[in-house]
Protein backbone atom coordinates (compact mmCIF):
# COMPACT_ATOMS: atom_id res chain seq x y z
CA UNK A 1 0.00 0.00 0.00
CA UNK A 2 1.00 3.60 -0.59
CA UNK A 3 2.05 5.08 2.69
CA UNK A 4 -0.06 8.10 2.24
CA UNK A 5 1.09 11.30 4.57
CA UNK A 6 5.38 11.42 4.13
CA UNK A 7 6.72 7.88 2.46
CA UNK A 8 8.54 5.14 4.57
CA UNK A 9 8.97 5.23 8.27
CA UNK A 10 12.58 6.36 9.40
CA UNK A 11 15.10 4.56 8.72
CA UNK A 12 13.17 2.61 5.92
CA UNK A 13 13.41 2.65 2.29
CA UNK A 14 11.16 3.33 -0.63
CA UNK A 15 9.52 -0.06 -1.64
CA UNK A 16 7.82 1.00 -4.66
CA UNK A 17 8.56 4.54 -7.12
CA UNK A 18 7.07 5.78 -9.93
CA UNK A 19 8.97 7.30 -12.52
CA UNK A 20 7.56 10.53 -14.02
CA UNK A 21 9.60 10.63 -17.03
CA UNK A 22 11.01 8.60 -20.23
CA UNK A 23 14.30 8.19 -22.27
CA UNK A 24 17.35 7.67 -20.91
CA UNK A 25 16.98 9.11 -17.80
CA UNK A 26 13.72 7.18 -17.00
CA UNK A 27 16.03 3.68 -17.63
CA UNK A 28 18.89 5.37 -15.25
CA UNK A 29 16.28 6.00 -12.29
CA UNK A 30 15.00 2.25 -12.89
CA UNK A 31 18.49 1.07 -12.77
CA UNK A 32 19.27 2.64 -9.41
CA UNK A 33 16.51 1.52 -8.37
CA UNK A 34 16.64 -1.75 -9.27
CA UNK A 35 20.16 -1.71 -7.28
CA UNK A 36 18.52 -1.03 -4.17
CA UNK A 37 16.06 -3.32 -4.34
CA UNK A 38 13.01 -1.06 -5.22
CA UNK A 39 10.44 -1.82 -7.43
CA UNK A 40 9.14 0.70 -10.22
CA UNK A 41 6.66 2.07 -12.59
CA UNK A 42 6.64 3.23 -15.95
CA UNK A 43 4.19 5.88 -17.03
CA UNK A 44 4.20 6.15 -20.58
CA UNK A 45 3.06 7.96 -23.66
CA UNK A 46 1.17 6.01 -26.60
CA UNK A 47 4.60 6.85 -28.83
CA UNK A 48 6.49 5.37 -25.95
CA UNK A 49 4.42 2.20 -25.25
CA UNK A 50 7.75 -0.03 -26.88
CA UNK A 51 10.48 1.32 -24.82
CA UNK A 52 13.01 -0.15 -23.58
CA UNK A 53 12.22 1.12 -20.19
CA UNK A 54 8.82 0.32 -20.03
CA UNK A 55 9.47 -3.21 -20.63
CA UNK A 56 11.79 -3.84 -18.06
CA UNK A 57 9.93 -1.81 -15.32
CA UNK A 58 7.91 -4.04 -12.79
CA UNK A 59 4.82 -2.08 -13.68
CA UNK A 60 3.82 0.56 -16.63
CA UNK A 61 0.85 3.20 -17.18
CA UNK A 62 -0.33 4.81 -20.03
CA UNK A 63 -0.84 8.15 -19.01
CA UNK A 64 -2.19 9.69 -22.76
CA UNK A 65 -1.27 10.29 -26.65
CA UNK A 66 2.51 10.95 -27.44
CA UNK A 67 1.91 15.31 -27.37
CA UNK A 68 3.67 16.22 -24.03
CA UNK A 69 0.95 18.28 -22.18
CA UNK A 70 -1.04 15.23 -22.61
CA UNK A 71 0.38 12.54 -21.11
CA UNK A 72 4.47 13.34 -19.65
CA UNK A 73 3.11 17.08 -18.52
CA UNK A 74 -0.63 15.42 -17.11
CA UNK A 75 -0.41 16.15 -13.48
CA UNK A 76 -3.44 14.41 -12.78
CA UNK A 77 -2.62 11.27 -14.60
CA UNK A 78 0.51 10.77 -12.96
CA UNK A 79 -0.82 11.68 -10.46
CA UNK A 80 -3.64 8.61 -10.74
CA UNK A 81 -0.82 6.29 -11.89
CA UNK A 82 0.84 6.74 -8.71
CA UNK A 83 -2.24 5.70 -7.09
CA UNK A 84 -3.47 2.48 -8.58
CA UNK A 85 0.14 1.35 -8.48
CA UNK A 86 0.69 1.62 -4.61
CA UNK A 87 3.88 3.55 -5.29
CA UNK A 88 4.84 5.46 -2.91
CA UNK A 89 7.09 8.07 -4.36
CA UNK A 90 7.75 9.64 -7.59
CA UNK A 91 11.05 10.23 -9.41
CA UNK A 92 10.62 13.30 -12.18
CA UNK A 93 13.96 12.80 -13.76
CA UNK A 94 15.06 15.94 -15.31
CA UNK A 95 12.89 18.49 -17.96
CA UNK A 96 9.20 18.10 -18.21
CA UNK A 97 8.05 18.52 -14.56
CA UNK A 98 11.35 18.13 -12.24
CA UNK A 99 11.37 21.60 -11.73
CA UNK A 100 7.63 22.71 -11.39
CA UNK A 101 6.49 23.40 -7.93
CA UNK A 102 3.17 22.94 -8.03
CA UNK A 103 3.36 19.30 -9.45
CA UNK A 104 6.30 18.41 -6.34
CA UNK A 105 3.77 20.46 -3.89
CA UNK A 106 0.92 17.98 -5.86
CA UNK A 107 2.61 15.11 -5.41
CA UNK A 108 3.08 15.82 -1.46
CA UNK A 109 -0.01 17.11 -0.77
CA UNK A 110 -1.52 13.45 -2.58
CA UNK A 111 0.65 11.47 0.20
CA UNK A 112 3.52 10.74 -2.32
CA UNK A 113 6.95 11.64 -1.64
CA UNK A 114 8.66 13.76 -4.31
CA UNK A 115 12.20 12.82 -5.14
CA UNK A 116 13.65 16.38 -5.11
CA UNK A 117 13.98 19.77 -3.45
CA UNK A 118 11.10 20.87 -1.49
CA UNK A 119 8.47 23.20 -3.10
CA UNK A 120 9.60 26.24 -2.08
CA UNK A 121 13.60 26.21 -3.34
CA UNK A 122 12.02 24.87 -6.56
CA UNK A 123 9.75 27.66 -7.02
CA UNK A 124 12.56 30.00 -5.84
CA UNK A 125 15.65 28.94 -8.39
CA UNK A 126 12.55 28.88 -11.10
CA UNK A 127 12.04 32.56 -10.87
CA UNK A 128 15.91 33.65 -12.04
CA UNK A 129 15.63 37.64 -10.21
CA UNK A 130 14.52 35.91 -6.59
CA UNK A 131 17.19 33.44 -7.31
CA UNK A 132 20.14 35.67 -7.75
CA UNK A 133 18.62 37.70 -5.19
CA UNK A 134 18.51 34.83 -3.08
CA UNK A 135 22.35 34.09 -3.90
CA UNK A 136 23.38 37.12 -2.95
CA UNK A 137 22.30 36.71 0.72
CA UNK A 138 24.18 33.32 0.84
CA UNK A 139 27.27 34.80 -0.25
CA UNK A 140 27.44 33.25 -3.73
CA UNK A 141 28.83 35.67 -6.18
CA UNK A 142 26.55 36.32 -9.32
CA UNK A 143 26.95 38.49 -12.28
CA UNK A 144 26.77 42.44 -11.92
CA UNK A 145 22.73 43.39 -13.22
CA UNK A 146 19.87 45.00 -12.23
CA UNK A 147 18.35 44.55 -8.58
CA UNK A 148 15.47 42.44 -9.41
CA UNK A 149 13.12 42.92 -12.57
CA UNK A 150 13.80 45.91 -14.82
CA UNK A 151 11.31 48.81 -13.85
CA UNK A 152 8.98 50.07 -16.86
CA UNK A 153 10.44 53.53 -17.09
CA UNK A 154 12.65 53.88 -20.19
CA UNK A 155 15.50 56.13 -18.79
CA UNK A 156 15.37 54.03 -15.60
CA UNK A 157 16.65 50.78 -17.91
CA UNK A 158 18.96 53.21 -19.28
CA UNK A 159 20.46 54.05 -16.19
CA UNK A 160 20.62 51.04 -15.06
CA UNK A 161 22.27 49.15 -18.13
CA UNK A 162 24.65 52.32 -18.11
CA UNK A 163 25.67 51.70 -14.63
CA UNK A 164 26.45 47.99 -15.62
CA UNK A 165 28.30 49.29 -18.55
CA UNK A 166 27.86 47.44 -22.10
CA UNK A 167 27.59 44.92 -23.57
CA UNK A 168 24.21 44.09 -21.08
CA UNK A 169 22.14 40.41 -22.15
CA UNK A 170 18.50 40.48 -20.78
CA UNK A 171 16.75 37.71 -19.54
CA UNK A 172 13.45 36.79 -18.41
CA UNK A 173 13.26 36.12 -15.06
CA UNK A 174 10.89 32.78 -15.98
CA UNK A 175 13.19 31.79 -18.72
CA UNK A 176 15.62 28.51 -19.32
CA UNK A 177 17.07 26.79 -21.32
CA UNK A 178 18.60 29.03 -23.82
CA UNK A 179 15.20 30.75 -24.27
CA UNK A 180 14.03 34.18 -23.28
CA UNK A 181 17.43 35.86 -23.84
CA UNK A 182 18.45 39.18 -25.54
CA UNK A 183 21.95 40.27 -26.24
CA UNK A 184 21.91 44.50 -26.55
CA UNK A 185 25.52 46.41 -27.46
CA UNK A 186 24.06 50.00 -27.72
CA UNK A 187 22.17 52.36 -25.83
CA UNK A 188 19.57 53.16 -28.95
CA UNK A 189 18.58 49.29 -28.91
CA UNK A 190 18.15 49.11 -25.03
CA UNK A 191 14.25 49.65 -24.65
CA UNK A 192 13.38 47.53 -27.52
CA UNK A 193 14.87 44.76 -26.71
CA UNK A 194 13.44 44.90 -23.34
CA UNK A 195 10.13 45.01 -24.84
CA UNK A 196 10.91 42.21 -27.34
CA UNK A 197 12.49 39.77 -24.52
CA UNK A 198 9.03 41.18 -21.93
CA UNK A 199 6.48 39.78 -24.79
CA UNK A 200 8.90 36.45 -25.48
CA UNK A 201 8.79 36.00 -21.97
CA UNK A 202 5.20 36.35 -21.42
CA UNK A 203 4.64 34.19 -24.54
CA UNK A 204 6.95 31.01 -23.55
CA UNK A 205 6.50 31.47 -19.47
CA UNK A 206 3.43 33.20 -19.18
CA UNK A 207 5.53 35.50 -17.01
CA UNK A 208 7.00 38.95 -18.74
CA UNK A 209 9.35 39.82 -16.14
CA UNK A 210 12.98 40.52 -17.24
CA UNK A 211 16.11 41.38 -15.82
CA UNK A 212 19.23 42.81 -17.05
CA UNK A 213 23.26 41.61 -16.54
CA UNK A 214 26.57 42.54 -17.67
CA UNK A 215 26.98 40.38 -21.01
CA UNK A 216 30.30 38.81 -20.11
CA UNK A 217 32.10 38.61 -23.65
CA UNK A 218 34.20 34.95 -23.93
CA UNK A 219 32.74 33.44 -20.46
CA UNK A 220 33.05 29.32 -19.97
CA UNK A 221 30.14 28.04 -18.64
CA UNK A 222 31.06 25.85 -15.15
CA UNK A 223 28.97 24.58 -12.99
CA UNK A 224 29.00 22.64 -9.08
CA UNK A 225 26.82 19.91 -8.21
CA UNK A 226 25.83 19.37 -5.10
CA UNK A 227 24.03 17.17 -2.77
CA UNK A 228 22.30 17.87 0.78
CA UNK A 229 20.00 15.94 3.04
CA UNK A 230 17.65 17.09 5.41
CA UNK A 231 19.61 17.06 8.62
CA UNK A 232 22.10 20.13 7.80
CA UNK A 233 24.58 18.26 5.80
CA UNK A 234 25.82 19.38 2.23
CA UNK A 235 28.32 18.28 -0.59
CA UNK A 236 29.99 19.15 -3.63
CA UNK A 237 31.52 17.11 -6.08
CA UNK A 238 33.55 19.15 -8.04
CA UNK A 239 32.92 20.29 -11.21
CA UNK A 240 31.84 19.99 -14.86
CA UNK A 241 32.63 22.46 -17.85
CA UNK A 242 29.53 22.88 -20.29
CA UNK A 243 31.01 25.35 -22.24
CA UNK A 244 30.17 23.12 -25.65
CA UNK A 245 26.83 24.85 -26.35
CA UNK A 246 25.30 25.60 -29.21
CA UNK A 247 22.16 28.46 -29.04
CA UNK A 248 22.49 27.54 -24.83
CA UNK A 249 21.67 23.81 -24.95
CA UNK A 250 25.32 21.54 -23.90
CA UNK A 251 26.58 19.50 -26.53
CA UNK A 252 29.71 17.90 -24.54
CA UNK A 253 30.45 18.11 -20.52
CA UNK A 254 33.82 16.77 -18.71
CA UNK A 255 34.56 17.23 -15.40
CA UNK A 256 36.78 18.07 -13.60
CA UNK A 257 37.24 21.54 -15.65
CA UNK A 258 40.36 22.07 -17.31
CA UNK A 259 42.69 25.19 -16.52
CA UNK A 260 40.79 25.55 -13.55
CA UNK A 261 42.69 26.70 -10.31
CA UNK A 262 42.13 23.90 -7.37
CA UNK A 263 42.18 26.74 -5.02
CA UNK A 264 39.13 28.45 -6.82
CA UNK A 265 37.33 25.41 -7.29
CA UNK A 266 37.31 24.83 -3.36
CA UNK A 267 36.38 28.07 -2.94
CA UNK A 268 32.93 27.93 -5.09
CA UNK A 269 32.66 24.50 -4.25
CA UNK A 270 31.86 25.38 -0.28
CA UNK A 271 30.00 28.27 -0.71
CA UNK A 272 27.52 26.36 -3.18
CA UNK A 273 27.45 23.67 0.03
CA UNK A 274 26.96 26.38 2.51
CA UNK A 275 24.11 28.04 0.57
CA UNK A 276 22.01 24.73 0.22
CA UNK A 277 22.37 24.21 4.08
CA UNK A 278 21.33 27.79 4.28
CA UNK A 279 18.49 27.79 2.47
CA UNK A 280 17.27 23.78 3.47
CA UNK A 281 17.58 22.36 0.08
CA UNK A 282 17.42 18.46 -0.03
CA UNK A 283 18.28 16.50 -2.67
CA UNK A 284 20.70 16.69 -6.29
CA UNK A 285 21.34 19.97 -7.54
CA UNK A 286 23.37 22.26 -9.59
CA UNK A 287 24.72 25.75 -9.50
CA UNK A 288 25.84 27.06 -12.80
CA UNK A 289 28.41 30.07 -13.52
CA UNK A 290 29.74 32.12 -15.84
CA UNK A 291 33.74 31.63 -15.77
CA UNK A 292 36.13 34.31 -16.73
CA UNK A 293 38.95 35.88 -15.65
CA UNK A 294 39.36 33.80 -12.61
CA UNK A 295 36.03 35.12 -11.63
CA UNK A 296 32.35 32.82 -10.97
CA UNK A 297 29.05 34.53 -11.79
CA UNK A 298 26.20 32.84 -10.85
CA UNK A 299 23.54 32.50 -13.11
CA UNK A 300 21.18 29.99 -12.14
CA UNK A 301 20.49 26.74 -9.98
CA UNK A 302 19.04 23.74 -11.14
CA UNK A 303 16.61 22.38 -9.10
CA UNK A 304 17.08 18.31 -10.35
CA UNK A 305 19.42 15.21 -11.58
CA UNK A 306 21.67 17.11 -14.53
CA UNK A 307 21.63 15.03 -17.96
CA UNK A 308 25.56 15.04 -17.38
CA UNK A 309 25.56 13.88 -13.92
CA UNK A 310 27.20 10.46 -15.04
CA UNK A 311 30.56 12.64 -15.63
CA UNK A 312 30.23 14.05 -11.44
CA UNK A 313 30.06 10.07 -10.79
CA UNK A 314 32.90 8.94 -12.32
CA UNK A 315 35.16 11.16 -11.19
CA UNK A 316 33.82 10.35 -7.37
CA UNK A 317 32.23 7.39 -7.45
CA UNK A 318 29.16 8.60 -6.23
CA UNK A 319 25.84 7.43 -7.69
CA UNK A 320 23.57 10.92 -7.56
CA UNK A 321 20.00 9.23 -8.75
CA UNK A 322 20.46 6.63 -5.06
CA UNK A 323 21.65 9.53 -3.07
CA UNK A 324 18.46 11.36 -4.26
CA UNK A 325 16.13 8.40 -3.56
CA UNK A 326 17.96 8.03 0.34
CA UNK A 327 17.59 11.36 1.12
CA UNK A 328 14.20 11.90 -0.26
CA UNK A 329 13.12 9.04 2.10
CA UNK A 330 15.05 10.76 4.83
CA UNK A 331 18.34 8.85 5.66
CA UNK A 332 21.51 11.12 6.07
CA UNK A 333 23.96 11.44 2.77
CA UNK A 334 26.64 8.36 3.04
CA UNK A 335 29.33 11.15 2.44
CA UNK A 336 31.16 13.82 4.24
CA UNK A 337 32.96 16.15 2.06
CA UNK A 338 36.61 14.98 2.83
CA UNK A 339 35.07 11.58 1.58
CA UNK A 340 35.01 13.34 -2.20
CA UNK A 341 38.49 12.73 -3.89
CA UNK A 342 39.12 13.93 -7.37
CA UNK A 343 39.66 10.47 -9.67
CA UNK A 344 40.92 11.06 -13.12
CA UNK A 345 38.49 12.93 -15.85
CA UNK A 346 35.55 12.09 -17.33
CA UNK A 347 33.69 13.18 -20.98
CA UNK A 348 29.94 12.99 -21.61
CA UNK A 349 29.12 12.83 -25.43
CA UNK A 350 25.41 13.81 -25.59
CA UNK A 351 24.15 11.87 -28.62
CA UNK A 352 21.28 13.33 -30.51
CA UNK A 353 19.19 12.29 -33.42
CA UNK A 354 19.59 15.07 -35.70
CA UNK A 355 21.32 16.63 -38.52
CA UNK A 356 25.52 16.83 -37.38
CA UNK A 357 25.50 20.35 -39.45
CA UNK A 358 21.63 21.39 -39.89
CA UNK A 359 20.72 20.17 -36.22
CA UNK A 360 16.96 19.92 -37.53
CA UNK A 361 16.06 16.82 -35.86
CA UNK A 362 16.05 13.18 -37.33
CA UNK A 363 12.85 10.89 -36.03
CA UNK A 364 12.49 7.45 -37.65
CA UNK A 365 13.47 3.88 -37.05
CA UNK A 366 16.79 3.19 -35.67
CA UNK A 367 18.06 0.05 -38.41
CA UNK A 368 21.07 -0.77 -36.99
CA UNK A 369 22.03 0.10 -33.25
CA UNK A 370 25.75 -0.77 -31.97
CA UNK A 371 27.32 0.84 -28.73
CA UNK A 372 30.84 0.40 -27.79
CA UNK A 373 32.90 -0.71 -24.99
CA UNK A 374 36.52 -1.27 -23.41
CA UNK A 375 37.92 0.38 -20.29
CA UNK A 376 36.09 3.58 -18.59
CA UNK A 377 33.27 3.43 -21.40
CA UNK A 378 29.64 4.02 -20.08
CA UNK A 379 26.62 4.22 -22.47
CA UNK A 380 23.38 5.46 -20.96
CA UNK A 381 21.29 5.22 -23.65
CA UNK A 382 17.27 3.61 -23.58
CA UNK A 383 17.35 2.73 -27.40
CA UNK A 384 17.96 -0.35 -29.60
CA UNK A 385 17.97 -1.93 -33.08
CA UNK A 386 14.08 -1.44 -34.62
CA UNK A 387 13.96 1.23 -31.90
CA UNK A 388 11.36 4.39 -33.41
CA UNK A 389 12.93 7.13 -32.44
CA UNK A 390 9.79 9.51 -31.91
CA UNK A 391 8.98 13.21 -33.48
CA UNK A 392 7.60 14.45 -30.23
CA UNK A 393 10.29 14.86 -27.88
CA UNK A 394 14.04 15.96 -26.88
CA UNK A 395 16.30 14.59 -30.04
CA UNK A 396 18.67 12.91 -27.13
CA UNK A 397 18.87 8.96 -27.67
CA UNK A 398 21.84 8.51 -25.27
CA UNK A 399 24.79 9.49 -24.01
CA UNK A 400 28.89 8.41 -24.22
CA UNK A 401 30.99 8.69 -21.31
CA UNK A 402 34.31 8.31 -21.32
CA UNK A 403 36.46 8.02 -18.10
CA UNK A 404 40.39 7.89 -18.04
CA UNK A 405 43.20 8.38 -15.22
CA UNK A 406 43.95 11.92 -16.68
CA UNK A 407 42.02 14.19 -19.54
CA UNK A 408 44.26 12.62 -22.13
CA UNK A 409 43.40 9.32 -21.71
CA UNK A 410 39.78 10.31 -21.45
CA UNK A 411 39.72 11.79 -24.15
CA UNK A 412 41.64 9.46 -26.46
CA UNK A 413 39.17 7.11 -24.94
CA UNK A 414 36.27 8.83 -26.46
CA UNK A 415 37.46 9.19 -29.29
CA UNK A 416 37.92 5.36 -29.71
CA UNK A 417 34.27 4.25 -27.95
CA UNK A 418 33.14 6.94 -30.82
CA UNK A 419 34.97 5.35 -34.01
CA UNK A 420 33.07 1.81 -32.36
CA UNK A 421 29.54 3.41 -32.17
CA UNK A 422 26.83 2.69 -34.90
CA UNK A 423 23.45 4.20 -35.18
CA UNK A 424 22.00 3.10 -38.95
CA UNK A 425 18.31 4.66 -39.73
CA UNK A 426 18.29 7.97 -38.93
CA UNK A 427 21.04 10.91 -38.86
CA UNK A 428 23.01 11.83 -35.74
CA UNK A 429 25.56 14.33 -34.59
CA UNK A 430 28.13 11.49 -34.28
CA UNK A 431 30.23 12.94 -36.54
CA UNK A 432 30.36 16.18 -34.74
CA UNK A 433 31.22 14.39 -31.61
CA UNK A 434 34.29 12.70 -33.85
CA UNK A 435 35.47 16.09 -35.37
CA UNK A 436 35.56 17.87 -31.93
CA UNK A 437 37.30 15.27 -30.38
CA UNK A 438 39.99 16.17 -32.59
CA UNK A 439 39.82 19.81 -32.62
CA UNK A 440 43.13 21.27 -31.40
CA UNK A 441 42.01 24.33 -29.55
CA UNK A 442 39.45 21.79 -27.45
CA UNK A 443 42.17 19.72 -26.60
CA UNK A 444 43.80 22.00 -25.09
CA UNK A 445 41.20 22.95 -22.95
CA UNK A 446 39.23 26.14 -21.67
CA UNK A 447 37.12 26.84 -24.83
CA UNK A 448 34.48 29.55 -24.20
CA UNK A 449 30.54 29.16 -24.48
CA UNK A 450 30.94 30.67 -28.16
CA UNK A 451 33.48 28.48 -29.22
CA UNK A 452 31.00 25.99 -31.14
CA UNK A 453 28.82 28.51 -32.69
CA UNK A 454 32.22 30.10 -33.83
CA UNK A 455 33.54 27.25 -35.38
CA UNK A 456 30.79 26.22 -37.07
CA UNK A 457 30.11 29.52 -38.77
CA UNK A 458 33.85 29.68 -40.12
CA UNK A 459 33.45 25.92 -41.27
CA UNK A 460 29.88 27.31 -43.18
CA UNK A 461 31.94 30.48 -44.14
CA UNK A 462 34.68 28.73 -46.03
CA UNK A 463 32.07 25.63 -47.46
CA UNK A 464 30.22 28.78 -49.21
CA UNK A 465 33.22 30.06 -50.42
CA UNK A 466 34.13 26.56 -51.66
CA UNK A 467 30.64 26.68 -53.61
Amino acid sequence: MAVFGGGPKPGAMFEKILIANRGEIALRVQRACREMGIKTVAVHSEADADAKYVMLADESVCIGPAPSKDSYLNIPAIISAAEVTDAQAIHPGYGFLSENADFAERVENSGFVFIGPKPENIRMMGDKVEAKAAMKRLGVPCVPGSEGALPDDPKEIRRIAAAVGYPVIIKAAGGGGGRGMRVVHTEAALVNAVQMTKAEAQSAFGNPMVYLEKFLENPRHIEIQVLADEHKNAIFLWERDCSMQRRHQKIIEEAPAPELKPRLRDKIGERCAEACVKMGYRGAGTFEFLFEKDEFYFIEMNTRVQVEHPVSEMITGVDIVQEQIRVAAGHRLRYRQKDIQLRGHAIECRINAENPTSFVPSPGRITRFHVPGGPGIRVDSHVYADYFVPPHYDSLIGKVIAHGDTREQAFARMRTALSEMVVEGIQTNLPLHQELMNDAAFIRGGTSIHFLEERMARLKKISGDAD
